[in-house]
């Protein structure tokens, strides 16, 4: 890549990052921009990232033509159209079997980790380890350091509010489990980081605190020296495609967040019901003991309402376990995606840097320096990556949300279905007590 002359970074105007003159170049400006033919932003984001993104699509094709018994069954019938691509996986990982462990200084929960694979980097072709949520985000930490051009997916958060959640709960362990398991799958199905050295040691050390003794990397360090030399350096503007980006996030997360707060009000107020129900039954029950011939459709009432309180009860359970995290995570994975924006941009303001210094040593223009060539392929294979990883974060999302909506399309028509049967079950009884007056 060094090879080439550097292209410089767009300062203004919708131009691609190569169709921009570098500085040091001898052509004109007119030769080098050419035309204008780079989309209007608006459009740049549609090609980028389609409708089809910002829109959860529910559909599907049928898998059979024959009529469904019910709603429900016509959406089991329905088959996602972005299944994984096939392609052959040689690492396979999992966490179950979450364990407390009471010391004299804490108590904490660890997780098995289970590791599957046939890559000649692991000396075994199975492992088994017990990790904690700190080792988990020692891992994190460190994709972060070894592969900072890379988006790292976000970890469940740590910290809960005492007196309201109680971290040792089978609820909460098992919710943070599933977390936890998906965390490492996204890094087992990712091209680059399931190859990162940290992400082995993770997977096969017995011991992970020799590890973590360790001193900070030197691509830390390296990070930590660019953001002193661009400190003061301000950043012209972000080509256009990576503005798009960062414009999407922003729009994502406040969409996502607001859907997050309507949706925890909305199991407040199914558990507030849930409460009410289980008091509204039985006193048809108490009534039924004080009457003849109303004695059996009043105890038949309580018992409806006893089958409709159970099925609001797993209705609530389904949107806190499976909907309410999914929500959560992608909103963790915005804030993801913006931190490697940032660092990318960090790059760019060090490389725009060096192009001005060059261009004022007038008498040095002749050969262009070795370190801004260098500095120009830290940006081109952060560009390359960043997008790679924001095309797959994408396909990632359509699927899971599509999964995410019809699977809370079809709790809640099963929950009505419930309820739509538990009250027709009374009719016929009802019916016989008018035709027996």
């Amino acid at each position: 890549m060094a090879g080439g002359p550097p292209k410089a970074l767009p300062s203004t105007g919708p131009h691609s990052l190569r169709d921009m003159p570098h500085p040091l170049a001898g052509s004109s400006s007119e030769e080098a921009m050419g035309g204008d033919s780079t989309p209007s932003p608006d459009l740049l984001m549609a090609r980028s990232f389609g409708d089809k993104d910002l829109i959860l699509p529910n559909g599907g094709t049928p898998a059979g033509t024959s009529s469904p018994a019910s709603s429900s069954s016509l959406l089991n019938r329905l088959q996602l159209d972005d299944d994984a691509d096939g392609e052959t996986r040689d690492l396979f990982v999992t966490v179950d079997d979450p364990k407390k462990h009471v010391c004299t200084m804490e108590t904490y929960i660890t997780y098995r980790i289970t590791t599957k694979s046939t890559r000649v980097e692991f000396d075994l072709p199975e492992y088994s380890v017990r990790r904690r949520y700190q080792d988990f985000d020692w891992l994190r930490n460190k994709l972060e350091e070894s592969q900072p051009t890379h988006l790292i997916p976000p970890l469940p958060e740590k910290f809960v509010v005492k007196g309201v959640v109680d971290r040792f709960s089978e609820e909460f362990v098992e919710t943070r489990r599933k977390a936890l398991d998906k965390f490492l799958k996204r890094i087992t199905d990712h091209p680059v980081l399931s190859f990162n050295e940290h992400f082995n040691v993770f997977l096969t050390a017995k011991d992970l605190n020799a590890y973590k003794k360790q001193g900070i990397a030197l691509l830390t360090r390296v990070g930590e020296s660019v953001k002193h030399v661009t400190g003061g350096y301000k950043l012209r503007s972000r080509p256009l495609e990576f503005a798009a980006i960062g414009d999407y996030l922003d729009t994502f997360a406040l969409k996502l967040g607001t859907i997050d707060r309507i949706a925890q009000r909305i199991i407040k107020e199914e558990i507030e019901y849930l409460v009410e129900l289980r008091e509204y039954g039985p006193v048809y029950s108490t009534w039924s003991a004080l009457e003849g011939e109303l004695a059996e459709p009043l105890e038949g009432v309580s018992a409806c309402i006893g089958n409709c309180s159970t099925a609001l009860e797993e209705l609530t359970e389904d949107m806190t376990e499976d909907f309410l995290p999914v929500l959560r995570e992608y909103i963790l994975y915005s804030d993801s995606m913006k931190s490697v924006l940032k660092k990318r941009d960090q790059v760019q303001a060090e490389y725009e840097a060096k192009l001005e210094a060059v261009a004022l040593r007038k008498e040095e223009r002749p050969k262009v320096p070795a370190d801004v060539e260098k500095c120009q392929d830290r940006m081109e294979c952060f560009n390359a990556d960043l997008k790679a990883d924001m095309e797959r974060w994408q396909n990632n999302k359509r699927q899971d949300f599509r999964q995410l909506l019809m699977g809370l399309a079809d709790k809640n028509i099963q929950y009505y279905e419930k309820c739509l049967m538990a009250w027709e079950s009374i009719i016929p009884l009802l019916q016989e007590k008018q035709e027996a007056k």
